[in-house]
């Protein structure tokens, strides 16, 4: 008993083959699908078609409790997470309960936005902070990642900024352009690892319509000749 962890990549099939033959195993009774993090590049029925599965959609307060864990004591379950499972707390969190109730469990990794961002050129190795830019609500404009921005900043590092799930590119735009940051040009990275986009340009000339879900944004830092060479090539 116990319970399977899967990331399914950034494509319909980006799933490795491991994780293929775990879902189709006559062991594994439940398979939950985790979709609030993200807006697939693919329908939930059309996951099913390609996998010959059954998933039951699985809500942020389902993965946060103990529930999952608790129904792998008794029978063999996965979690199928877009991209790579462990880029959220949420699953470090899993396994830890995992470990305090003696719960085995099994990573099965893939390709996710962490590494996708290579693509645009950037050295993943000038990457700092990851950031998260929420969408604001009436009287709660949270501005902490502009912190994270500047920090990274110091020290010449790139910053990835992750996207909310139900911001398009207009409504980033005129949030960014609210906080207290020059941002002179940036990358858009659009559908990474599905139909990978990137566009370079200032935040007025980036054409929103050509921006698709999911998508996300790169603040350059200092760019070496290698980095500019491959952004002009992009844009």
């Amino acid at each position: 008993m116990g319970l399977y962890i899967i990331g399914l990549g950034l494509e319909l099939k980006g799933i490795s083959l491991h994780g293929k033959k775990i879902l189709k195993s006559a062991n594994i009774k439940k398979i939950y699908l985790e979709s609030y993090t993200v807006e697939f590049p693919y329908t939930k029925k059309e996951l099913e078609k390609e996998f010959k599965i059954k998933t039951i959609e699985a809500s942020r307060e389902f993965v946060e409790s103990e529930k999952l864990v608790e129904i792998a004591k008794s029978e063999d379950v996965a979690l199928l997470v877009y991209g790579s499972p462990l880029s959220a707390t949420t699953h470090i969190s899993l396994i830890n309960f995992c470990k305090k109730n003696k719960v085995k469990y099994k990573i099965l990794y893939a390709g996710s936005i962490f590494d996708a961002v290579a693509e645009s050129g950037l050295s993943l190795y000038k990457f700092g902070k990851t950031a998260s830019l929420p969408k604001w609500q009436k009287n709660f404009e949270p501005k902490s990642f502009i912190e994270i921005i500047k920090e990274n900043q110091k020290i010449y590092a790139h910053t990835l900024l992750l996207i909310d799930i139900s911001l398009n590119f207009n409504e980033v735009r005129e949030q960014l352009k609210k906080c207290d940051f020059n941002f002179e040009k940036i990358i858009v990275a659009s559908q990474l690892g599905i139909k990978s986009r990137f566009f370079y340009d200032t935040l007025e000339n980036i054409n929103s319509e050509k921006i698709k879900h999911p998508y996300c944004i790169i603040i350059p830092s200092k760019l070496s000749d290698n980095e500019k060479e491959s952004l002009n090539i992009a844009s």
